[in-house]
């Protein structure tokens, strides 16, 4: 696995969308081009105080010239989005990766169902430029305050027209993932925003009869378990037979580097998929937000991932 490219951008246009929301479109300084991406990748931003952020990207697949990311300032957050917006305007030059794609847009389905809670919205804006010219079939369920507090409602509209739903609460419309109907055939739920909505979203799915494959949801957040308590296990290498151990109070990738192996890293929360890696024997507790069902069964995520006695990896 190679380590992704990082790129010197130089921010074209920094808007306020509403009072807490700014959208950034991100320019290179010599080429036309940037790489190509599919709706729902996101890409990592390396700020000036050292951290590092991923942010879905809202513009439109097909122009290769810019990217762009919309960011909700989170007063109470761990302070990626306060730096963003107290020091990115036009004409600064900011560390930007390639994009990946850890949310894509299902290729068996020909009618998508998107639900997105405030900023979540995101990605769901690319997916419906792109279906658009596709052809294909969307509904996007959006839930949001008010209008005027909702990012990127107004191109929403536009992009959208009788598509997007919007559940306002200042005018007393509250989402119900019933709407979203019975199981069908080449269709796909995709959720994206506040845990709560996320994690409701799917187990109403899941309790309708709607197959694991036809359910998707991103989240950048960490997941929270106050009663999970770390174990102590043997991650074994299969290339040489090496034995590392993993104490409690470390993580998978934390003891690789200490021996020396080093693996393309970004959030280490489990929910950017930088550091994925193989595994072909023991049993892991994955702890990420990333892994399909099918891809749990053969990936792991070191960062955040653990597993029982002992693991081995196929690096």
């Amino acid at each position: 696995m190679t380590a992704r490219l990082i790129m010197k951008l130089r921010v074209e246009s920094a808007q306020l969308e509403s009072k807490d929301v700014l959208h950034l479109r991100f320019v290179h300084p010599l080429r036309p081009e940037l790489p190509a991406w599919t709706p729902g990748a996101h890409v990592d931003l390396r700020l000036g105080n050292g951290r590092i952020r991923q942010y879905s990207l809202c513009g439109d697949p097909a122009d290769r010239g810019g990217y762009e990311i919309a960011v909700k300032r989170e007063e109470a957050g761990r302070g990626g989005s306060i730096w963003i917006h107290d020091n990115l305007a036009p004409g600064i030059i900011a560390h930007v990766s390639a994009p990946r794609n850890n949310f894509p847009l299902d290729a068996h389905a020909r009618r998508h169902v998107f639900v997105a809670g405030g900023i979540g919205v995101t990605p769901f804006l690319a997916m419906a430029r792109h279906l658009n010219s596709a052809g294909d079939d969307y509904t996007l369920h959006y839930c949001a305050r008010s209008a005027e507090e909702a990012p990127l409602f107004e191109a929403l509209k536009d992009v959208c027209g009788t598509r997007l739903v919007p559940w306002l609460k200042s005018e007393g419309r509250r989402f119900s993932p019933d709407v979203i109907g019975q199981p069908c055939e080449r269709t796909a739920i995709y959720s994206c925003g506040p845990s709560a909505l996320t994690t409701s979203v799917r187990a109403w799915a899941e309790a309708q009869g709607w197959r694991a494959d036809q359910i998707h949801n991103e989240v950048f957040q960490a997941t929270l378990d106050e009663n999970f308590k770390p174990e102590p296990f043997d991650a074994r290498l299969a290339s040489t037979g090496e034995i590392l151990h993993v104490p409690a109070d470390r993580s998978l990738l934390q003891v690789l580097r200490d021996h020396g192996i080093s693996l393309p890293s970004s959030c280490e929360l489990g929910v950017c998929g930088s550091c994925i890696c193989g595994y072909s024997e023991g049993t892991v507790l994955h702890r990420d937000s990333v892994l399909s069902v099918d891809a749990r069964q053969d990936h792991i995520l070191p960062c955040v991932s653990r597993a029982r006695v002992a693991v081995t990896l196929d690096l």
